[in-house]
């Protein structure tokens, strides 16, 4: 595939060639244990450069296109809820394509239509069972959640109603045999194993502590995490969702002289275990994963996110300038995570619906056969519904942001 380079701050080749020298020169992190938990101190510099495709597909398309004035895509998922702001990343991306396209194609006006779920597997079901009764809409970007997806997918599958999953990573998703479901990004039994090479690797974590929370997420990513973690694994505990209070679970690190914390779940409960743990003398690392990676976390954890690291099967949409203009001017702010896999998601149903798939079948069909560059990577799904060669990227919180530092696992 033919790749150009998107600059921002420096030239590609100096950007590389800092990356490149920071990873393999990397002196050993500073360890030592104490009785408040390890130490580790690890200097990883900011990317501030991607490539992206060349060839890519974007929603304007080539302005031709022509389509019923009741043709609609939907988003279901959280815009509400202890975690929304990962959903309405995604929604807020699902606007701006669908904005350009409408802009760009007098005939063809796609409508745009929203279900909160709140994120809650349990309440889910409703508003995917009013959308999918919705003769009019023939696509949907969503579900954010590895629970509300597993709860749902057999609602769209009756109805051969096709959706694209821009964030839900738990990898048995795809082992259902559903032909509706097709997820956007890689999945965790690809981010376990990165997030642990990872951790022993870049960051030098000799003492990995893990702990989990009880969604199907948190679950299936921590069991791949910690199969990847291997003898550096020294304790594991689980949390629940909505829980306060981790003083048990704290004290069990601290005991444990852990140098790094991997907590799989989401920022509601990661950012004030993160905050419980440094307030206790904790001085080693905090890894989290995607359900984390928003900046909901620093500003619910406070200071303590100086310590913290993300993994995130997700494109750093902000180094895309591009992509970084339109969606801050459109949101007043910047994108966020999944937004660009939000944003994509919508494109290939939106090309699918400028190439006269304007049906639930023929728009299923389009994106089974699908294989196009999107605006972070490349489109196609083998049979199951999984992207091929997906990337993991790993970030960590710099001056009270959210930072890329490149591609992990690799």
């Amino acid at each position: 595939m033919y790749r150009k380079k998107v600059m921002t701050t420096l030239a590609a080749a100096a950007t590389l060639g800092m990356l490149m020298a920071g990873c393999a020169n990397q002196a050993a992190p500073e360890s030592s244990g104490s009785a408040g938990g390890g130490s580790s101190k690890v200097n990883i510099p900011a990317l501030t450069s991607i490539e992206t495709p060349k060839d890519a597909v974007l929603p304007a398309g080539d302005g031709k296109a022509t389509c019923p004035s009741t043709t609609t895509l939907a988003y279901i998922g959280a815009e509400t809820g202890a975690n929304a702001q990962l959903g309405i990343n995604i929604f807020n991306g699902i606007q701006l394509a669908i904005n350009q396209h409408n802009k760009s194609n007098a005939n063809c006006q796609v409508q745009f239509k929203k279900f909160d779920t709140e994120g809650d597997p349990n309440k889910a079901t409703g508003p995917v069972t009013q959308a999918t009764k919705e003769a009019n809409i023939i696509g949907v970007v969503g579900l954010p959640f590895s629970g509300e997806s597993k709860a749902t997918g057999n609602i769209f599958e009756q109805q051969k109603l096709v959706h694209i999953t821009p964030a839900a990573t738990n990898p048995t998703l795809t082992d259902n045999g559903w032909t509706t479901f097709f997820r956007g990004l890689g999945n965790d039994a690809v981010q376990g194993p990165a997030a642990a090479k990872f951790i022993t690797g870049k960051l030098g974590a000799k003492k990995v502590y893990l702990v989990q929370d009880d969604s199907d997420y948190g679950i299936g990513l921590g069991k791949t995490t910690s199969d990847g973690l291997g003898a550096a694994l020294i304790g594991t505990d689980k949390v629940t969702t909505g829980q306060k209070d981790f003083s048990a679970t704290i004290s069990k690190i601290m005991n444990a002289k852990a140098d790094a914390v991997f907590y799989s779940g989401y920022y509601a409960e990661g950012a004030p275990f993160d905050q419980q743990l440094v307030a206790k003398g904790y001085t080693g690392t905090f890894i989290g994963p995607d359900g984390l990676k928003d900046d909901q976390f620093i500003k619910q954890a406070g200071d303590a996110s100086a310590n913290a690291f993300f993994t995130c099967p997700c494109i750093p949409g902000e180094l895309i300038p591009t992509f970084e203009s339109a969606y801050k001017a459109l949101n007043n702010a910047e994108p966020g995570t999944y937004s660009i896999e939000g944003y994509d998601a919508a494109t290939v149903l939106l090309a699918g619906i400028d190439a006269g798939n304007q049906d639930r079948s023929k728009l299923l069909t389009w994106v089974k056969g699908y294989d196009k560059d999107g605006l972070s990577k490349h489109y196609k799904w083998n049979d199951k519904g999984e992207l091929q060669a997906p990337t993991v990227y790993g970030y960590k919180v710099e001056n009270g942001k959210i930072v890329p530092i490149g591609a992990i696992g690799e």
